[in-house]
């Protein structure tokens, strides 16, 4: 009979989840796959990141994000308490070692959502950590979604369809790539992904 983590996903009991990076070019989808697995899988663990940036509205400290000035950031950095920092867009970004270390030792499935940068530095750090790369379905639609946002000027438009270019390129560098044809589909099959030895 297989165990189940807090009540409803089966785990075999000798499986011992492993760190999942979810990562691809801003715009296809991630935020929206993450938020969907966790309201069926609200025992998926996802790391809340550091960041110097701003709130938005709506966004809450130590749910969305952990809002941190650059000073704090530094003594973050300096003392090694991220597992992994970048900077995207003029602030930084960084995932919290000691939270993601005490869910894995616990067995809990973590997964992480974070950019190329910061994937290739999980990786360095944690060689069994798996890498999955969300791509679009067509350049021709993660550029409709980037655009149909309504949220950004322009120029910040160019600047991620550039980035995206450069991440889409990387894509070999994973270990798995799941299309984004459907968030329910992509959800299902990275809570699969998560859950394998």
């Amino acid at each position: 009979m297989a165990a189940t983590t807090r009540g409803t996903s089966p785990v075999p009991p000798d499986v011992r989840p492993r760190l999942t990076v979810l990562s691809g070019p801003s715009g296809v989808g991630k935020s929206t796959v993450v938020a969907h697995m966790r309201t069926v899988h609200p025992e998926v663990w996802l790391s809340v990141s550091a960041t110097t940036r701003k709130p938005r509205p709506g966004e809450r400290n130590g749910v969305h994000y952990f809002f941190v000035d650059d000073e704090e950031f530094d003594k973050l950095v300096a003392n090694g308490e991220l597992l992994e920092w970048a900077e995207f867009a003029g602030n930084r970004y960084g995932t919290p070692r000691r939270a993601v270390l005490d869910r894995l030792e616990a067995g809990e499935p973590v997964l992480l959502e974070i950019d190329l940068q910061g994937a290739r530095l999980v990786r360095q750090s944690m060689d069994d950590a798996r890498l999955v790369f969300l791509a679009p379905p067509s350049w021709e639609e993660l550029v409709r979604r980037l655009t149909g946002r309504g949220t950004e000027a322009p120029e910040v438009i160019e600047r991620r369809l550039t980035a995206a270019k450069v991440e889409l390129a990387a894509e070999a560098e994973f270990d798995t790539t799941l299309v984004n044809t459907s968030v329910e589909d992509v959800a299902r099959e990275l809570l699969t992904l998560m859950l394998q030895a």
